[in-house]
């Protein structure tokens, strides 16, 4: 609304005032009027005053006088007063008591003068009781009128009016509560164009400056975007868009430039934050007014927060005020939209996925120039290959990686007179993308320290084989599946899953980690005895909730104890052995589906049937190391720091002893211990000492001739205890 036009409605309000103050001085009496103390205490003459009064009659009532102003407002087109008028369908009669209300913001003297009319000096806002007043001449006309202050009337139920109660009133009449403008409603006729205050702590509004053009969608999409929003602009029609995809893909950007490209602002609002505020019906109301207000896009961040069971009545809340509003609305989240049929206009969704390697390189290749580091081609591509991660994660990990080198290189120089080096090496780029992802599976699962390397590991050369052409198959997987287009030709089956069989310790937990070490990719452990619940179901779910945390992870999934599933693949007796393959399947069904690395180990191969087989990409047997394999793990074991006694025979520990890597290790690490508490070397005495208690923590006992046997150094033979 204009100046011109709220002064024009203003000036209307004085002469209302001016007949209602001239009623009054004649109902009143002229000393009454003069009273400081009018309204805080009732004389007799007053209360036979009133009771000469026809009862239900206007208190400003008189006679044929009225105040109320036969001509009606007429408000200026185009103005928001007028705006406000169509947009809530008010009548006129709702248009003064708007105006009524919102006098004293405007100048203080109607509050002076409402006191007045109230007969009481500290009623300085206009009650309901005053507005009817003012605006009625009979009593039937009030009690007509009355309906305009109902809980569902446009001005209540849409919460332009709030009715205030009469603090030292606990049971007021509806006359008696007084009429107070929403702070909303007052900033949006003042043009004030700030954030209402109860909105500022989780929502954001904005003039957008960046356009489509930057937007990772695909032309088309760009295309019919703008088309949706233009023609709902246009026509003033409702428009709910759904951007569905992984954090960081750019939808928030996509609808910053939504807005900027169709000349509107942009309201974001954090959901996850705003469903738990106390009153959250009331503030979804005026979060949609908000954004009709000021005529912006409403984007609501964060739906998968109400996307639950336990959030199902504020999603309720939601979808129908959306279903009320009339606006352009942008909702965000991870999950698919499952609210099909909502709204009479439904819901449009539009996916965002993680770039495709060619663009995933382009990206790496753009940030890394802007931070003016170079990498030779080979570099852009395992980084392109190995890492699904969105435009913004890519930026971040450029970012990161320069200020770890930044770090590095202050601790390595000390005072930094001679300048640091920023420039990331390659571990440290690889390191800042794996930073970028991983959070919710590292709430499901355990991160892995990979620290495992290919010297570390002993098994028969096939086996190498195999686990090399597992780190091939990631490191070549851009040029199979995209530059030959073999991608066209899969729907299931683009990732990798490999079957690692064999007895405990011999190292299909070190392979994982040697994979990924080599891969430089994370590397989750999961134990399958974990996931598997006796209820019928909740295997499924528990899997569901991990392989869709590592769906953004960028990860190596390495399920162990798998014996838990396999175990109970055998002769269907009852309807739980059923169920027991059941799992199986859609572990192996979701493990098809996930498109990075995924490694099942097993003690129980034997389990396993040919249909079982034919789906998995790899199946490495780790067999019981033989005397050649367990003399290199002795050979192997060693840190170059530990200092080994002279008296050590690893021929005769691998002759003796048939113990797998996974015991010698454990031998290994606890006679450097013994040898640590001595304060000397790792003599054979402590290696005796060990193996013997290991074989005792397998329910063993073994003879001194089984400890001994045909060992060099017989004078330590007694002191194995």
């Amino acid at each position: 609304m204009g100046l011109k036009g709220l002064l024009t409605s203003l000036g209307r309000l004085d002469r209302m005032i001016e007949k209602a103050i001239v009623l009054a001085e004649a109902a009143y009496g002229t000393q009454a009027a003069a009273d400081p103390f009018r309204g805080l205490h009732i004389s007799p003459d007053e209360a036979r005053r009133l009771l000469d009064r026809e009862p239900g009659a206007p208190l400003l009532w008189s006679g044929d006088e009225c105040v109320k102003d036969s001509q009606h407002q007429s408000y200026v087109e185009g103005s928001r007063i007028a705006w406000l008028k169509d947009a809530f369908g008010l009548s006129h009669f709702d248009m003064d008591i708007i105006i009524i209300a919102l006098a004293p913001e405007l100048d203080t003297r109607y509050e002076r003068l409402y006191a007045y009319l109230q007969d009481h000096v500290a009623h300085r806002r206009a009650s309901v009781g005053l507005a009817l007043n003012l605006l009625c001449s009979t009593v039937e006309e009030k009690i007509e009128k009355r309906a305009h202050f109902a809980p569902d009337s446009p001005l209540v139920g849409k919460n332009l009016i709030h009715l205030i109660a009469e603090p030292n009133n606990p049971q007021p009449s509806l006359l008696s509560h007084y009429l107070m403008l929403d702070e909303q409603v007052t900033n949006m006729i003042f043009f004030q164009e700030g954030l209402d205050s109860r909105l500022s702590p989780f929502c954001e509004f904005t003039y957008p400056s960046i356009g489509m053009g930057s937007v990772p969608l695909e032309v088309e999409s760009r295309r019919a975007l703008l088309s949706l929003t233009a023609h709902a602009r246009r026509k003033r029609q409702q428009l709910h868009l759904y951007f569905q995809g992984p954090r960081g893909a750019g939808k928030r950007m996509a609808a910053a430039a939504l807005a900027f490209e169709t000349s509107m602002p942009i309201l974001v609002a954090d959901l996850s934050t705003v469903y738990r505020e106390p009153g959250f019906a009331n503030l979804l109301k005026i979060l949609l007014r908000e954004a009709w207000f000021k005529d912006a896009i409403l984007c609501l961040d964060e739906t998968d927060a109400l996307f639950s069971d336990e959030n199902a009545a504020p999603c309720r809340l939601l979808l129908k005020a959306l279903a009320e509003d009339s606006g352009i609305t942008v909702l965000m989240g991870t999950k698919p939209w499952v609210w099909h049929g909502f709204g009479p206009g439904g819901v449009v969704t539009v996916p965002f996925t993680t770039s495709d390697y060619g663009c995933r390189r382009s990206c790496w290749n753009e940030s890394l120039r802007a931070e003016n580091i170079s990498l030779d081609e080979s570099e852009l591509d395992a980084l392109a290959s190995r890492f699904r991660l969105t435009r913004h994660q890519i930026a971040s990990a450029v970012k990161s990686a320069k200020k770890c080198a930044c770090w590095n290189a202050a601790t390595a120089t000390g005072d930094g007179r001679d300048g640091i080096n920023d420039k990331p090496a390659m571990k440290d780029i690889f390191t800042a993308a794996r930073a970028q992802s991983g959070y919710e599976l590292a709430a499901l699962t355990r991160k892995v320290d990979v620290r495992c390397t290919w010297n570390d590991i002993v098994l028969p050369q096939e086996a190498m084989t195999q686990l090399r052409e597992i780190c091939r198959r990631v490191i070549y997987r851009h040029r199979v599946l995209g530059e030959w287009d073999f991608d066209s030709k899969l729907s299931l089956g683009k990732g990798v899953n490999a079957l690692f069989s064999g007895p405990s310790g011999t190292g299909k937990t070190m392979a994982a980690e040697i994979i990924a070490n080599e891969l430089g990719l994370d590397l989750y452990k999961i134990d399958l005895s974990g996931v598997v619940s006796k209820y019928i179901g909740e295997t499924e779910k528990n899997l569901d909730r991990i392989f869709t945390a590592a769906e953004s992870a960028n990860a190596i999934l390495f399920f162990d104890e798998a014996d838990a599933l396999f175990g109970k693949r055998s002769e269907v007796r009852d309807a739980h052995d059923r169920y027991a393959n059941i799992e199986i399947s859609y572990l192996l069904q979701k493990m098809e589906q996930y498109e990075g690395v995924t490694i099942l180990a097993t003690n129980l191969r034997q389990n396993l049937d040919d249909a079982f087989m034919r789906r998995m990409a790899f199946i490495i047997h780790f067999p019981f190391p033989d005397e050649e394999s367990r003399r290199r793990i002795w050979a192997g074991i060693w840190p170059k720091a530990v200092p080994l006694a002279a008296d050590v025979e690893l021929e005769f520990l691998a002759r003796q002893f048939k113990l797998s890597g996974g015991n010698i290790k454990n031998i290994a690490l606890a006679a450097s211990f013994l040898a640590a508490a001595d304060g000397g070397e790792v003599a054979m005495e402590c290696l005796i000492r060990a193996t013997k208690h290991e074989y005792q923590k397998m329910g063993k006992t073994l003879s001194e001739t089984e400890l001994y046997g045909e060992m060099k150094t017989p004078q330590i033979r007694g002191n194995g205890s």
